[in-house]
C-alpha cells in the first residue's frame, strides 16, 4: 500500500532521512578539509586537489548501477548496510595516508583510493535510500523522496563542514580519519531497527538500454546543474582561503544549509507543479548565485551568492528526478535512481578535475565564470521536458 499526504510520507521516510544524515556526515567531515590538506599539508597542485575530490564521484559512477541492481535484487536495506562497511573502509585507508605523509605522492595515492572507496559507499548507501523510499511513497511522491532524502544528506554535509573544520585545526587530518572509521559503525546499530522492504518480484526487469534511453534527458540537465555543486565542494574553500575570507567553511555551509531549507520548505513542488517546469526556474536562480560569487567583492557577497546556487539547485535535481522515474519502468526504480545518479557522478568525478585545470591556468574566480555558463545551458533541458512532458506511471 503506498503513503499519501505529506505527514504521512514524512513519518515513512524519516527513519531512513536518519541513516542519510548519520552515514553522509562523514563525508561531510573531509569536504572542506581535503583541499586544505593535500594542497597545504602535502604540497600538491589545484589539479591534485580536484583529482583527490573528484575521485570518489569517479568511482561512484563506476558502482551506481551495481547499486541500482543491488537494491531491486538483494533489497534497498542491504544495499544500505554494505556502503556503510565501506564507508568505515574508508576511514582506515585516510589513516594509512597519515603514515606516508612524509611521501605526499604515496599519501595521495592511498588518499586518493580512500575516496574511491568512500565513492562506492556512497552510491549504496544513497541509492539504497531513494529505492527504499520509492518503494514506501511510490513514483507520485518521488519529488518529495529525491528531495527529502537528498536533504538528510546534505544536512550532513552542512554539518560536517564546521565539524571537520574544529577537528582539523584541533588534532589534525587524524581525526578526520578516525571520525570517518568510526561514524558508520555506529549508524548500523540503528539502521539494524529499521524494516527492510522486499524487493519487487512481480514483473521482469527491462533491459539496461530502455531504462538509460528513459532517463538520459533529465539526466545530462542534472549533471549540468551539479557543475555548480562541484565548484563549491571542491574550490569554495581555496577562494575563500586565498582572498583573505573567513570562515574558510561558509561558502559550503550557506550551500546547504540554503539547500536543505528549500527542500524542506519548497520539495513537494516538482510533484505539484512538474519537474521539468521547476527544474526551469531553479536552474536560473543557481546561475544567478553562481555568477554572484563570481562577482563577489567580499566573503559576505559569495556566502549569498552560494545560498542561492544552493537554493536552486536544491529544487533542480529532484525535479529533473521526478521526470527521470515516470518515464522509466516502475518495477526498476533502483537502477533508474542508479542510472540517473550517475549523470552526477560524472559532472563531479570528470568536471571537478577540469574545473581544477582551469584553477591553475585562469586563477580560482574563474572557476565560478566557467561554472555559470554550464548550469545555464540546463535551461534548454527543462524546455525540452517541457515540450515532451512525461506520461503519469499506472
Amino acid at each position: 500500500m503506498r503513503l499519501s499526504g505529506t505527514q504521512s510520507v514524512m513519518r515513512a521516510l524519516f527513519p531512513i532521512m536518519g541513516v542519510v544524515l548519520i552515514g553522509f556526515l562523514v563525508i561531510g567531515l573531509a569536504l572542506p578539509v581535503l583541499p586544505l590538506h593535500v594542497a597545504h599539508g602535502l604540497g600538491l597542485s589545484a589539479f591534485v586537489v580536484g583529482l583527490v575530490t573528484g575521485s570518489q564521484f569517479a568511482v561512484s559512477l563506476v558502482t551506481r548501477i551495481w547499486a541500482g541492481h543491488y537494491a531491486d535484487k538483494k533489497g534497498a536495506k542491504r544495499g544500505v548496510v554494505a556502503g556503510l562497511v565501506a564507508a568505515a573502509a574508508s576511514g582506515f585507508l585516510y589513516l594509512l595516508s597519515i603514515v606516508f605523509i612524509n611521501s605526499p605522492l604515496t599519501s595521495v595515492v592511498i588518499l586518493i583510493l580512500g575516496r574511491g572507496v568512500l565513492g562506492g559507499a556512497e552510491s549504496f548507501i544513497i541509492t539504497g535510500a531513494v529505492t527504499w523510499g520509492l518503494a514506501l511513497v511510490g513514483p507520485q511522491g518521488a519529488g518529495r523522496v529525491i528531495a527529502w532524502v537528498g536533504t538528510a544528506m546534505f544536512a550532513a554535509l552542512a554539518l560536517g563542514a564546521p565539524l571537520g573544520t574544529s577537528l582539523y585545526e584541533a588534532k589534525g587530518f587524524v581525526a578526520v580519519a578516525v571520525a570517518t572509521a568510526v561514524i558508520p559503525f555506529l549508524t548500523l546499530l540503528f539502521l539494524l531497527r529499521l524494516t527492510a522492504v522486499a524487493p519487487s518480484q512481480t514483473a521482469p526487469k527491462p533491459e539496461f538500454r530502455s531504462v538509460a534511453k528513459a532517463v538520459w534527458v533529465p539526466g545530462i540537465g542534472a549533471a549540468l546543474s551539479s557543475i555548480g555543486f562541484g565548484a563549491i565542494l571542491a574550490f569554495g574553500s581555496l577562494l575563500f582561503a586565498q582572498r583573505g575570507w573567513t570562515p574558510v567553511w561558509i561558502a559550503f555551509t550557506a550551500y546547504a544549509a540554503a539547500l536543505v531549507a528549500a527542500r524542506l520548505g519548497l520539495g513537494h513542488l516538482p510533484d505539484r507543479l512538474g519537474g521539468a517546469r521547476v527544474a526551469l526556474v531553479s536552474a536560473l536562480i543557481e546561475t544567478a548565485g553562481l555568477a554572484l560569487i563570481w562577482l563577489a567583492p567580499g566573503g559576505l557577497v559569495a556566502a549569498i551568492g552560494a545560498a542561492l546556487t544552493g537554493f536552486g539547485y536544491a529544487l533542480v535535481y529532484p525535479a529533473l528526478g521526478v521526470e527521470a522515474v515516470r518515464r522509466a519502468p516502475p518495477q526498476s526504480r533502483g537502477l533508474v535512481m542508479g542510472i540517473y545518479t550517475a549523470f552526477l557522478d560524472v559532472a563531479l568525478g570528470f568536471g571537478t578535475p577540469a574545473l581544477g585545470l582551469i584553477a591553475g591556468l585562469a586563477g580560482l574566480g574563474n572557476v565560478f565564470f566557467v561554472s555559470t555558463l554550464l548550469v545555464l545551458i540546463t535551461t534548454a533541458f527543462g524546455v525540452r521536458l517541457l515540450i515532451a512532458p512525461a506520461k503519469e506511471p499506472s
